[in-house]
């Protein structure tokens, strides 16, 4: 296990591969851990990091620092720690919000965001999600096979603290409005059978840089419940040059775009 300590506590992550740096943040059932497979696919030509956000895996409990802000706050100091320029983002849910404060408060440091079961408002959230143990979450959003089981092992050691105080920072914020007025290359990835968070319609949640697509077989782990597919449009969005729209992708017949 590698691990650092900042603000003289202990913050748990994992890094594979060299090149560009590609940062891949958690959403709020689970740890670094279900990135796995998308790390060892985008080590090949990246160098993946991925990290374990303030009250969640093995990195430290404290709930002064579970706000979003707290939690970009980490993001940066993790980049300043070890040296890191600009990055590719991939997050998931609480990650994928992490992700878009951070490029709007430090967008020279951000190339490009993939943001997966990404809320882009409160009410998108389903109350279980907000009231929930880890433990009955993971039990309800994955598909329990064993592959999922083991990805998400982690759960159990989530601060219930750290899901509400994320979750409830997004009521005063216009998170998702301030970042779509920004430059920065997004895609949107949502699983269609997701039960914690709501689709949004394709016009409320696209712009010049942000493009959304639909995945039909996938819930709300998408990276575990289609693995092949959902690795290889990773791999492809990443491999866009700087600065390039993600609705210049080449649509593959496994991938569903949905206007609705």
């Amino acid at each position: 296990m590698s691990a650092i300590l900042l603000d003289s506590s202990i913050v748990h992550y994992e890094v594979l591969g060299r090149g560009r740096p590609v940062i891949f943040l958690h959403g709020w059932v689970g740890s670094w851990k279900y990135w796995i497979a998308s790390m060892q696919v985008t080590s090949t030509s990246f160098r993946a990091y991925a990290l374990d956000l303030w009250g969640f895996g093995d990195t430290a409990h404290n709930e002064l620092k579970y706000s979003l802000d707290e939690q970009v706050k980490l993001l940066d100091a993790f980049l300043n720690e070890l040296g890191i320029g600009k990055i590719a983002i991939v997050g998931h849910g609480l990650g994928a919000l992490v992700a878009m404060k951070f490029a709007i408060r430090f967008r020279q440091s951000v190339d490009r965001v993939m943001a997966i079961n990404c809320p882009l408002s409160y009410d998108a959230v389903t109350a279980r999600l907000r009231t929930s143990s880890p433990q009955e979450l993971s039990d309800w959003l994955s598909n329990r096979s064993p592959e999922a089981s083991t990805a998400l092992s982690d759960a159990p050691k989530t601060d219930v603290k750290a899901i509400a105080a994320s979750v409830a920072g997004m009521q005063t914020d216009n998170l998702y409005g301030n970042f779509r007025n920004m430059d920065v290359p997004c895609l949107l990835v949502y699983g269609e059978k997701d039960q914690a968070i709501t689709v949004p319609s394709y016009e409320a949640a696209t712009s010049t840089y942000t493009h959304q697509i639909i995945l039909d077989g996938s819930g709300h782990f998408p990276m575990i419940e289609e693995t092949i597919k959902f690795n290889r449009l990773l791999t492809d969005f990443l491999a866009l040059p700087s600065g390039i729209s993600p609705s210049e992708l080449q649509m593959k017949d496994e991938w569903t775009r949905r206007v609705r």
